[in-house]
């Protein structure tokens, strides 16, 4: 392959790139093709001889689209989804053009650099103790598996064992206080490590998702030994924050570490009007959070922020002998990340902290909540319809048919979901809350701005009314 041709390739791909990302405000926001659909077009025999690369390109792309989502797009809310800036996208773009392994310092300095640097930027934005270190990883997902490994050494470490070196087998069972409304990737993160995702105290929670602190103390008083407590910044459905004045202090009297899963909540530290629902969460001792939800950084970007960067090296660290030794000073990224092949995921949180710097980041999360509460009040006065959360973040509840029995409310809750996504003005999704079915609604998308909002909740008013008119419904007796 010549200049010439590596020229032609990304130049196409570049003009697919900016035509796709400029229809995002225009036509449905829903894929054209089903699952299935995509399935059929992408099935063909293994190619016994290779294709020319830009007819592989228009392939893909013919191919592609019609089964993508406007994930991209201002009237987004299915789920807790950024929009993926263009800043963040053309840094990622050369991320892939460089093509670094980016597993340690000496390989890629500069991306070991702006890792450094960017991840300093994180602390000072959401204002977490300085001295942290902090893992580039996929996503919270990945960011809470890495912040409960760093708890599972140190609470076993504090009575004697060294998971790191003699592994589960034999060690002293470790007490997981959690909430009942904590994200499913919390479960996943403790399955992962051996602790198990049923095999924890499941503290009970208010009606917004809270964890209750009297429940919450109540079980820390049963705790005998090594215990981790999790609590949640941003309930995924109705965006509230567990009491950290009040809950940690519980923990920390029973000798537990604390994390917090603030996949997206935690940037409420970032906005000044929003700061004071994550109050005394910087008391904790570890922290999940995305890049690629409120940051807008493209996928995958999560972070993994642990205050004690020893703790955090010991779960984390892969040595070999062929790999390059790490002097004072030197941040070595493998050391806090389970990846040694890994994408320079730095190079694009750096330039989206660069282009949006601290109040441009304030101004977009403040912005994203009072949309979110306009749409939530214009639902309000529906007939029929119920926002069943105080909107204190970007996240609100609705449900359809409130004057009607539960199973016929359910019916038309999904068939009102079902209508907006077939309507495709806007996209929102569906969840289960409380035993029944919900629309979730998530304002997060950097192009999503009051004009959209007011645009998607008339779109949702009129696919209830639709779905009123059209199916009816049996009222209560």
């Amino acid at each position: 392959m010549g200049e010439e041709s590596v020229d032609d390739l990304l130049q196409r791909a570049a003009e697919h790139a900016v035509r796709f990302r400029n229809s995002m405000s225009e036509g449905l926001q829903r894929p054209r093709a089903t699952y299935r659909a995509s399935l059929e077009e992408f099935r063909e025999p293994l190619p016994e001889q290779g294709d020319a690369g830009l007819g592989v390109i228009e392939e893909l792309v013919a191919k592609a689209e019609p089964g993508l989502r406007a994930m991209t797009g201002p009237r987004f809310f299915g789920w807790v989804i950024g929009g993926s800036h263009p800043v963040g996208v053309a840094a990622d773009w050369l991320t892939s053009a460089w093509g670094q392994n980016t597993g340690n310092h000496h390989a890629t300095p500069a991306a070991a650099a702006a890792e450094a640097v960017a991840g300093n930027w994180l602390l000072d934005l959401l204002d977490l103790p300085r001295e942290s270190s902090v893992g580039f990883v996929t996503g919270a997902t990945g960011a809470n598996f890495v912040c409960l490994a760093a708890a599972r050494g140190d609470v076993l470490r504090k009575v004697g064992w060294d998971v790191e070196v003699q592994g589960l087998f034999g060690a002293p069972p470790i007490t997981v206080l959690i909430g009942d409304d904590a994200h499913a990737t919390v479960f996943s993160a403790l399955q992962f490590l051996g602790l198990g995702h049923d095999r924890v105290v499941r503290v009970k929670t208010d009606d917004a998702g809270r964890i209750l602190v009297s429940d919450f103390a109540e079980a820390a008083g049963n705790v005998s030994g090594p215990c981790i407590a999790i609590l949640q910044a941003g309930q995924i459905n109705t965006g509230a924050f567990d009491d950290f004045e009040d809950i940690i202090p519980i923990a920390r009297g029973i000798g537990a570490w604390v994390h917090v899963d603030g996949a997206f909540g935690l940037w409420a530290r970032a906005c000044p009007q929003r700061s004071g629902l994550a109050k005394g969460i910087d008391d904790a001792d570890s922290w999940a959070t995305d890049g690629h939800k409120w940051l807008q950084t493209p996928y995958d970007c999560g972070y993994a922020i642990v205050r004690d960067e020893e703790a955090h090296r010991r779960a984390m660290t892969i040595a070999a002998s062929f790999l390059p030794p790490s002097f004072e000073g030197e941040r070595d990224p493998s050391h806090f990340v389970p990846e040694l092949s890994r994408r320079a995921r730095g190079f694009a949180t750096w330039a989206m902290i660069k282009h949006l710097g601290r109040d441009g980041i304030a101004t977009m999360v403040e912005r994203h909540c009072r949309i979110a509460h306009a749409m939530a009040e214009r639902l309000r006065p529906e007939e029929g319809v119920a926002v069943l959360n105080d909107v204190v973040l970007n996240q609100f509840l609705v449900r359809f048919g409130m004057t009607y029995p539960d199973d016929e409310a359910d019916r038309l809750t999904q068939g009102t979901i079902e209508r907006v996504q077939a309507d495709g003005v806007c996209f929102c999704g569906g969840a289960i809350w409380r035993g029944r079915k919900v629309m979730r609604v998530s304002v997060i998308s950097w192009l999503t701005d009051d004009l959209a909002g007011n645009v998607a909740a008339d779109a949702i008013m009129a696919a209830w009314r639709a779905v009123l008119r059209e199916g009816g419904g049996r009222p209560s007796a």
